[in-house]
């Protein structure tokens, strides 16, 4: 192993023993349950826009095709976002970047209240450049939780995500049918404001075990905020790289079919708003007792790279719904799957690198998905015009397979090498 690959783990290793002095246990304890609170509230805001844009594009005369860019121009800003959003989190602490996420998520439903052109629609999507808010209580998280429980602390948060996804899709889908798209986008911003009180309150400047360094360090960490080299440099790392491809390769069908089921709900299943919040709540129920009760259990009895294993291979099986009754069955195997897929990784990889860089590492992965939700509409707008609904779940098994079978081989080479 490298020099380099040693310091990481003895750092990871060393962070929470320091941490311990810097915040003691029933302080960090409250955090996390604050910064759980703070995400379930933002994936609400987030699901209750999902019950208004797609109906606000089509009243502006978006097709699929328009709806795939717009998704697009979001998956691009973040992309970029992301890593650098990491590093401002690690170098100006939680409190400050939660801080950034929270007002960019209120300027972004302000002006969804107003859009009424499809140049508006475009630019209500420019904040969120700066809305991470999940990425940076993966932060939080990550640094305040012991190493051999963060996978477990990881999947609270997909609790969180679950939680939010039933009381944003049903409130979004009530508010949307009742009182229209401006005022659902207004109930999103008021939200969004009180989110960011809860962070003003209750969150610290900054969770990091690294907290005392001096000002000549702190100003050299500054200027490399926008730095590329100081943020690609954490995929030198021993075994990040490699668990970065396959997090985009084995990711790539599912954040297709993600970014594509609105319109797939709105025009193949035919569902109405309402409807479409009742499938949503659905969704956040089986996310919620799967993130909430199994996951953690799992990761406490199983090793990281068998649910890796795991997830990838259901995940391969679970996309070739053709109506509203066969996807229902298939929910549960998809969200297990893709909640354990999305938890794994990110705890492999945030264990691959020091404690001060967790944020940058988790921009990265973030930057995953806008990576996905980028190259996902285009691709998905072009499979459903041209193919039809079932192209998508048939990438989905031949990518998934693939790396499935790269995955198993390469366990399998292991074991014989250490059987040696």
């Amino acid at each position: 192993m490298s020099a380099r690959g040693e310091t990481a783990e003895e750092t990871a290793k060393a962070s929470v023993p320091i941490q311990a002095h810097v915040i003691d246990q029933p302080k960090r304890k409250k955090i996390i349950n604050i910064v759980y609170l703070i995400a379930t509230l933002d994936i609400t805001w987030m699901f209750l826009q999902f019950s208004v844009t797609p109906y606000l594009a089509k009243k502006l005369g978006f097709d699929t095709l328009w709806l795939g860019y717009l998704q697009t121009m979001v998956g691009l800003i973040q992309l970029f976002g992301g890593p650098m959003f990491g590093r401002f989190a690690d170098i100006f602490g939680a409190r400050a970047a939660l801080s950034l996420s929270c007002s960019a998520t209120i300027i972004f439903f302000l002006l969804l209240a107003i859009a009424s052109s499809p140049a508006m629609l475009f630019l209500h999507k420019v904040p969120t450049v700066f809305m991470h808010v999940l990425p940076a209580s993966q932060m939080v998280v990550a640094d305040l939780s012991e190493p051999d429980k963060r996978a477990d602390a990881l999947s609270k948060i997909g609790l969180c995500f679950g939680i939010g996804m039933i009381a944003g899709s049903t409130l979004g889908g009530q508010l949307n049918t009742r009182y229209g798209e401006t005022f659902t986008a207004c109930v999103g911003a008021v939200g969004s404001a009180f989110s960011l009180m809860l962070v003003l309150k209750f969150i610290p400047t900054t969770t990091k075990a690294q907290a005392t360094r001096t000002n000549k360090d702190s100003e050299n960490k500054s200027k490399s905020i926008f730095n590329v080299g100081e943020i690609t440099r954490l995929l030198k790392f021993p075994g990040v790289m490699r668990t970065f491809v396959v997090k985009i390769i084995a990711g790539l069908p599912s954040g297709i079919f993600q970014v594509m089921f609105s319109i797939i709900a709105m025009e193949f299943f035919k569902l109405k708003p309402e409807q479409n919040g009742y499938l949503m709540a659905y969704f956040g129920i089986t996310s919620m007792v799967i993130q909430g009760g199994v996951i953690g259990r799992m990761t406490a009895r199983y090793s990281e790279g068998s649910l890796l294993l795991l997830s990838i291979g259901i995940s391969s099986l679970v996309g070739l719904a053709q109506n509203v009754f066969q996807f229902c069955l298939t929910v549960i195997p998809m969200m297990f799957a893709l909640s354990t897929f999305n938890v794994i990784t990110d705890s492999m990889l945030t264990k691959s690198v020091p404690s001060s860089d967790t944020g940058t590492m988790l921009g990265l992965c973030a930057s995953v998905q806008s990576l996905l939700r980028t190259v996902g509409p285009t691709v998905g707008g072009f499979l459903y015009v041209n193919y039809g609904v079932s192209s998508i779940g048939l990438i989905q098994f031949v990518v998934n397979i693939a790396v499935f079978v790269y995955l198993l081989q390469r366990h399998f080479t292991k074991t014989a090498e250490q059987k040696e």
